[in-house]
């Protein structure tokens, strides 16, 4: 067993070692900062585990308060994602382990109390906020403007005083706009609001200067800020081939012709049949759909899912999911 997973719980070490080999350089560095209560930002790339590297820590005190009884209905995680599909991918992600850590007590003779957690984003019924409100999770997922709404409220408050950990995904994509301004103030908000230090996790795309993250991360303007934050640094740039290509033989104006539209996406279904999965960005909604309309004419209705903001929740979670699971290329 890797020394890194001896500080787990032996019912969280058993379920990790079934399965994965080992940990990564990121997660077995994010736990130990983690596990003395440390502000932390891991910085790797896709597919390095940064999720679990947040998460284990999270999930084997939860684990332990199960076991012992003392599992109370506070939610004591917040998970903060730019993106409500990434908060749905995340939901699914620790679906899985949860109920099979949940198997895995039964099996040894030490059932384990439901670990609750759930998803608030512009998308949640009211039915579903209600829920939440009144029995509050114990892992809360949800996104930046989410989290400002339920520090808005008396019950959302209630809910966050519990707080102890707070995970923030996706930094690099916040930090020096508007959004991770306002995002800020609000992770200052629930520090304030807590009856306990919260420490804070940030996991993020390797970005330069990595110190200007760590201090977003701390809320420290100055120095102090990063050396007041562990900082993982896995990462590695991804190789990447950018190309810009534009419809030969044609002199582009403000309008595209039918023919050039032809062309365009004549070129788009070839790179498509060349790969596994393509994902196809467009200016507005309206274009989504008639490009997903026209490119479907060519490499098959079934293959081609339109996804934006004015279709229903069900709507885009399933393209999403369709997408993931290869059923569609486009």
């Amino acid at each position: 067993m890797h020394e890194s997973l001896t500080r787990f719980h032996p019912l969280v070490q058993t379920w990790f070692t079934r399965r994965f080999q080992q940990p990564t350089g990121a997660q077995s560095a994010g736990w130990e900062a983690i596990a003395q209560g440390r502000h932390t930002l891991i910085a790797a790339p896709t597919g390095s585990g940064k999720t679990l590297a947040a998460f284990l820590n999270c999930l084997d005190t939860l684990v332990r308060q199960g076991l012992a009884g003392e599992l109370t209905d506070t939610t004591q995680v917040v998970y903060v994602s730019p993106l409500k599909a990434l908060s749905n991918d995340v939901r699914l992600n620790l679906e899985e382990p949860l109920a099979e850590l949940t198997a895995l007590a039964e099996e040894r003779g030490t059932p384990l109390p439901e670990i609750r957690m759930s998803v608030r984003t512009g998308d949640t019924s009211a039915k579903e906020r209600a829920a939440t409100a009144k029995r509050p999770p114990h892992i809360l997922i949800t996104t930046p403007e989410s989290l400002y709404i339920l520090l808005t409220s008396e019950r959302g408050r209630r809910g966050l005083k519990g707080a102890r950990t707070l995970i923030l995904d996706e930094l690099h994509a916040l930090v020096g706009n508007k959004r991770g301004s306002h995002l800020a103030l609000s992770v200052e908000r629930l520090a304030h609001l807590a009856d306990e230090p919260v420490t804070r996790i940030g996991l993020s795309a390797t970005q330069r200067p990595i110190a200007e993250v760590a201090k977003f991360l701390t809320g420290t303007p100055s120095e102090d800020g990063a050396q007041g934050c562990t900082i993982v640094d896995t990462g590695h740039r991804r190789a990447m081939d950018i190309a810009i290509e534009m419809p030969e033989g044609f002199e582009l104006g403000p309008i595209a012709t039918h023919e050039q539209w032809a062309q365009v996406l004549d070129q788009v279904a070839k790179y498509v049949e060349a790969h596994h999965t393509t994902l196809l960005f467009v200016n507005t909604r309206r274009l989504v759909e008639r490009v997903a309309h026209l490119l479907s004419e060519r490499i098959g209705e079934d293959q081609v899912v339109a996804h934006h903001g004015s279709l229903s929740r069900e709507t885009r979670f399933d393209a999403e999911q369709r997408l993931k699971r290869g059923e569609v290329k486009v």
